[in-house]
C-alpha cells in the first residue's frame, strides 16, 4: 500500500488532487484541512509545527503533497506575516517531518517567482519576484530544498477548476462582474488586457501530480524544480470574453491595456514544461472545454451570478 498525505485537501487544488489519487486502487490517501474541515479530512493547522510532526508520525505517509498556501497576492501584501507562516514556515516544518520519516515531499509554487519580462521560464531561470506573494513562495522553495534532499517543487500558473464559490479561482471570480455587465442596467466591466496568463485546469495538475507520485512509488522520484502550465495565453479580458461565451451572456466588457492592480503583477510568466513532458508526464484540457465543465457543475442565477 502506497500512502500519500495531501496537506490542504479542502482547497481548489487539494480537492482535485484527492479526487485523482483516490482512484488508485492500491493507494491510500489522507487529506488535511483547516478552514474547511470535512468528515473525510484530518484537521491540521500548518502553522503548528508540533501538530505537523505528530500528524506525519501518526500517519506515516510515503509522500506528502503541500497544497496549503496563502495564494492571494493582495492579502500577502497586507499581511506578510501570514504569507510567511503559510508559504515558508509551514513548508519547512512539513519538509522536516517528512525528512525524518523518509517521505518524498512535493511543494506547490508559482510562476510569480518570476518578474515576467523574459518568458518562457525554465526551472533554472533566475527568479525575480515582484510582490510579497512571489517572494514568500520563493522563500518556501528555499525552505524545502534546504530542509530535505528528497523533495520537489512544482511551479504552476493561474489555476481554475471545480469550485465551491466564484472567488475561489481568479478565473471564476470574474463571473459576477461579467453577469452584472450583461444585465439590463449593468455598467461595462473593465478587464485587464495587459498581463498574459496561462490558465491551468486543476484536474490536469492533479493528473500530473499522480504521474509524479507513480515515479516515486516505482523508486524514481523526481527532485529539484519542475514546471507545469496550460498552453493557451490569455489576458483577463480574453478570459472574461470566453467565460461570457460559455455562459451565453451578452456581456459589456472593456479592455484595460495598462496595469491597474495595487499589487504589482508580472507581464508574462509563461512556464516551460519540457522537463515533465520529456518524462512522458502531462495532460492539457482545452480551456473552453474545461471551463464549461466547471460552470456546468456550479449552479448560478443569471441575475446575480451567485
Amino acid at each position: 500500500m502506497f500512502k500519500v498525505a495531501v496537506i490542504g485537501a479542502s482547497g481548489l487544488l487539494g480537492r482535485a488532487i484527492v479526487d485523482e489519487l483516490a482512484r488508485q486502487p492500491t493507494w491510500q490517501v489522507v487529506g488535511t484541512a483547516f478552514s474547511r474541515p470535512a468528515p473525510d479530512t484530518v484537521p491540521l493547522d500548518v502553522r503548528d509545527s508540533r501538530a505537523i510532526e505528530q500528524f506525519v508520525e501518526r500517519e506515516a505517509p510515503d509522500a506528502l503533497v503541500i497544497a496549503a498556501a496563502e495564494r492571494r497576492p493582495d492579502v500577502c501584501e497586507r499581511q506578510p506575516e501570514l504569507a510567511r507562516a503559510l508559504n515558508v514556515d509551514a513548508v519547512r516544518a512539513i519538509a522536516a517531518a517528512a525528512q525524518r520519516r523518509g517521505a518524498w515531499t512535493l511543494s506547490i509554487s508559482t510562476d510569480y517567482v518570476f518578474d515576467g519580462t523574459h518568458p518562457p521560464y525554465r526551472p533554472d531561470s533566475a527568479p525575480a519576484p515582484l510582490n510579497a506573494y512571489g517572494r514568500s513562495k520563493l522563500e518556501g522553495e528555499h525552505a524545502l530544498t534546504a530542509t530535505t534532499d528528497f523533495g520537489c517543487v512544482l511551479r504552476l500558473p493561474l489555476l481554475y477548476g471545480p469550485i465551491v464559490d466564484w472567488a475561489e479561482s481568479a478565473v471564476t471570480s470574474l463571473v459576477p462582474a461579467i453577469a452584472a455587465s450583461a444585465s439590463a442596467h449593468g455598467q461595462p466591466a473593465s478587464m485587464d488586457a495587459w498581463a498574459i496568463r496561462y490558465p491551468t485546469f486543476t484536474p490536469d495538475v492533479a493528473f500530473v501530480i499522480r504521474q509524479m507520485l507513480e515515479r516515486h512509488a516505482a523508486g524514481n522520484a523526481i527532485r529539484g524544480i519542475v514546471h507545469w502550465s496550460g498552453d493557451e495565453p490569455m489576458t483577463k479580458y480574453e478570459i472574461a470574453v470566453r467565460l461570457a461565451e460559455a455562459l451565453q451572456l451578452d456581456a459589456h466588457l472593456t479592455p484595460q491595456h495598462t496595469p491597474t492592480d495595487a499589487t504589482p503583477r508580472p507581464h508574462n510568466c509563461h512556464l516551460a514544461s519540457e522537463r515533465l513532458e520529456e518524462l512522458g508526464i502531462g495532460r492539457r484540457t482545452p480551456f473552453d472545454t474545461a471551463i464549461r465543465e466547471v460552470l456546468a457543475a456550479f449552479p448560478w442565477r443569471g441575475d446575480t451570478a451567485v
